[in-house]
């Protein structure tokens, strides 16, 4: 199936499809050969006297020089709340992880055919399934050497889990909040660290090194409802940064953890949900504010956090965002960067770029 935008129509927006289920993650691979590869899924809730959560992953094929959406491969699966790719080199062929309503951590490795020397998306085949917990597992992270996942899970526990020869061991689990863990996160520069973030309003980080974990710090001051995201910033060692219901981003100097950089942060008029930092712009962060839209915000050190473009070509919240990686990133329209988005209860998968001197 192939979705076609002809160039006369482009502006910002590229193609766009709707998926067969709510629309709540959406992720570009990071690996070489695969930086056109997409999985995006899906959470679904049947409600009557027996609910059920139901999914799905699909793979799209995405060339924005084209305007081309090919959807490739579609896995049935329970509701799915997150998927991650394992991280670039970490790995000689693709991963793709998946956390889901039933409690389960999934792996799927990405089997691909060729052709002419380009590696085409194939399917997903399973190569491990445990279940974690009888709670849901709302979000799932990878340490940057692929050998750990971290897992958050709706009663407010983190699990810890061991990657060897693709099979699971979980090594650590701890309460961590006292509500719903939305958010995860290794530090890519001190990996033994892990961020955590909850419904309960606080943002917390713990080392790994101790058993049980230690806690390093914890914030429950600053964040007015609950944290959502927390993204390491990859090009400063210094910065991280959350996104919560309370509708700010916020940037944070791990050397002074009371409070953020940017006293006021910066409203972005609806909830955070999904932060993504730009995989070659230093500073540049794409952000899923759920009622209002997509954001596109310029950081940088303790200069208050700009918007500087936004999206709200979708009609409902908005979960899922990620850049596209690798050349690739920049042969939209324009020369701008490729973005992915989706919404929720509209189904909508919307591919567009950015304007071109946002990355200039």
């Amino acid at each position: 199936m192939v979705f076609t935008v002809f160039p006369n129509d482009l502006g910002m927006d590229v193609t766009h499809c709707y998926l067969e289920g709510n629309a709540d993650a959406v992720e570009f691979c990071p690996h070489d050969s695969y930086y056109h590869v997409l999985a995006a899924s899906t959470y679904t809730l049947q409600e009557g006297d027996q609910p059920s959560r139901s999914g799905s992953i699909s793979l799209f094929n995405v060339d924005a020089e084209l305007g081309r959406l090919e959807l490739g491969y579609r896995l049935d699966t329970a509701g799915i709340f997150d998927i991650k790719w394992s991280p670039a080199r970490s790995t000689v062929c693709p991963s793709l992880a998946q956390a889901d309503a039933d409690g389960y951590l999934r792996l799927y490795s990405l089997e691909s055919g060729s052709s002419g020397g380009e590696a085409l998306e194939g399917s997903l085949i399973e190569i491990n399934a445990e279940k974690i917990s009888s709670s849901m597992c709302l979000f799932l992270d990878w340490n940057p050497s692929a050998t750990c996942i971290s897992v958050g899970l709706s009663d407010g526990s983190i699990s810890i889990i061991s990657l060897r020869e693709s099979q699971f061991d979980i090594c650590q689990e701890w309460k961590a909040h006292e509500f719903e863990l939305w958010t995860t996160s290794f530090d890519i520069h001190q990996p033994q660290l892990v961020y955590t973030g909850s419904d309960d309003c606080k943002f917390s980080c713990w080392d790994l090194r101790d058993s049980p974990s230690k806690l390093v710090f914890q914030n429950s001051k600053v964040h007015k409802m609950g944290v959502c995201c927390i993204a390491k910033s990859p090009s400063d060692p210094n910065l991280v940064h959350t996104g919560s219901y309370d509708e700010h981003l916020r940037v944070w100097d791990l050397r002074s953890i009371i409070k953020p950089v940017s006293e006021t942060s910066i409203c972005l008029g609806g909830g955070v949900w999904r932060i993504k930092h730009h995989p070659s712009v230093p500073g540049l962060v794409l952000a899923a504010c759920m009622h209002n839209g997509f954001a596109v915000v310029k950081t940088k050190g303790e200069e208050p956090p700009e918007v500087i473009e936004t999206y709200s070509k979708h009609e409902s919240l908005a979960y899922g965002a990620d850049w596209q990686r690798g050349d690739l990133c920049r042969k939209g329209q324009n020369n701008g960067s490729v973005v992915a988005t989706c919404s929720f209860y509209d189904r909508l998968l919307q591919i567009w770029t950015t304007q071109s001197n946002l990355v200039a």
